[in-house]
């Protein structure tokens, strides 16, 4: 026996690397020293920083994997990867630099792969950093056939004195969001049970979503904030906070960019909830707390500026395709989102 008659193909895992191996290039940055192939990949930390603050993040995907592995398209949740760690970073106000992928699955299906990883080259050029490397673990007899797992790394990189960690945020700055592609990749058990308990198919075309078909609508990827954020900064406006509105919806991550002694109030009547989530909360007969609790609900980021500020970063981002609301604002109190529905 070898390992091949156990299930590793260790050639095909050579020809997938050197399948991606354009893809992962067409990424690089300026800094990034070597290429595809090492144990290790090299990255040099830009020039003219003072005090370098390295920020990190990783995360997956989650269960919208499962979409992705029953429709046969695997591009856009690579871009998901990239964008669900990216995002993280740069609530802190950090650059990300490098990225990195881990991509398990049961046997190597290379086109399939090649899709993946096509996607999270093009996540990765959404935020301006490079796919530095990765690992591709074939496993056989942990995964179904046909599916796999992903799960990525960001490190990225602010300058101590711009770093945002709540202490800059003051009672009074207003919470400008910048509104979300879609679901993103947060509450996939939830968004599969409805459409599995209600004998939905994934080429459906519910009239209310505009057209899309169900399976359309939920491989929607997560949008990249990155470059527009970082640019507003670049462009002397003023942000004292940032929150990635991911799991947990707007009353878990909003308060995460407080500062000590301080509370944020909003009116959820100041933006449209998207059709997909009226759509899923009628079709699901889920209540108001949950549906805040598990989704986006259409904001996907949130700034928190001082008010004469709003009105030039809302005109910065529209100017960038991504629609704003002025949601509410920072009060007193201890670290709660007020003005939910119940």
């Amino acid at each position: 026996m070898d390992y091949k008659d156990a299930g590793v193909d260790v050639e095909a895992g050579r020809a997938f690397v050197t399948q991606i191996r354009n893809l992962v290039h067409s990424t690089f940055r300026p800094e990034v020293l070597g290429g595809l192939g090492g144990f290790s990949g090299y990255f040099q930390l830009p020039t003219g920083l003072q005090e370098p603050v390295l920020v990190s993040g990783t995360d997956g995907v989650g269960t919208k994997l499962k979409i992705a592995h029953t429709l046969n398209i695997h591009d856009t949740v690579g871009v998901d990867l990239v964008a669900m760690c990216v995002n993280d970073v740069l609530t802190s106000g950090a650059e990300p630099l490098f990225f990195l992928d881990y991509l398990a699955t049961g046997k190597l299906e290379k086109e399939q792969l090649t899709q993946v990883v096509a996607g999270i080259a093009s996540g990765c050029k959404q935020a301006g950093c490079a796919l530095l490397g990765g690992e591709t673990a074939e496993m056989p007899g942990f995964y179904q056939a046909g599916e796999y797992d992903l799960a990525g790394f960001c490190v990225g990189v602010v300058e101590k004195s711009q770093l945002l960690d709540g202490s800059q945020v003051q009672v009074g700055d207003v919470a400008i969001a910048l509104a979300s592609a879609g679901v993103h990749s947060n509450g996939y058990s939830l968004v599969r049970k409805i459409i599995s308990d209600h004998g939905f198919a994934w080429d459906q075309r519910p009239e209310v979503l505009g057209g899309k078909t169900l399976g359309e609508i939920f491989l929607t990827p997560t949008r990249i904030y990155v470059k527009p954020v970082l640019a507003a900064r670049q462009a002397g406006l003023e942000i004292h906070g940032m929150a990635h509105i991911t799991g947990g919806g707007l009353p878990e991550n909003l308060p995460r960019c407080l500062g000590q002694g301080q509370a944020i109030k909003i009116n959820p009547d100041s933006w449209s909830i998207p059709p997909v989530f009226q759509w899923l909360a009628k079709t699901g007969s889920v209540s108001s707390q949950a549906m805040y609790n598990t989704f986006n609900m259409g904001i996907g980021f949130v700034l928190l500026v001082p008010p004469q500020q709003a009105q030039q970063v809302m005109h910065h981002f529209e100017s960038q395709n991504i629609a704003t609301y002025t949601i509410g604002e920072v009060i007193t109190g201890s670290g709660e989102l007020l003005g939910l529905p119940e």
